[in-house]
């Protein structure tokens, strides 16, 4: 099983669509709200990113909703 971190704000349609995503996956993911948890901006920003949504699966980024590059991640 994956280790998986999404990194979401509120009004993100991207986050909505990646959290959709994993779930219908049956993945468990750990949601950071960038907006309202001042760690996980932190955390953020300490990357190199700016916007949401950032998956980290088992390490590796992903910036932005990226199907394929989901699937490769969670297939290893």
């Amino acid at each position: 099983m994956s280790n998986v971190i999404v990194y979401t704000s509120s009004t993100c349609p991207y986050c909505v669509s990646a959290k959709d995503y994993l779930k219908e996956k049956g993945v468990s993911y750990t949601e950071k709200n960038v907006q309202t948890d001042k760690e996980a901006r932190k955390e953020l920003m300490a990357m190199g990113h700016m916007g949401v949504p950032v998956l980290v699966i088992d390490g590796e980024e992903i910036v932005g909703f990226d199907k394929e590059k989901i699937d490769n991640l969670l297939a290893k």
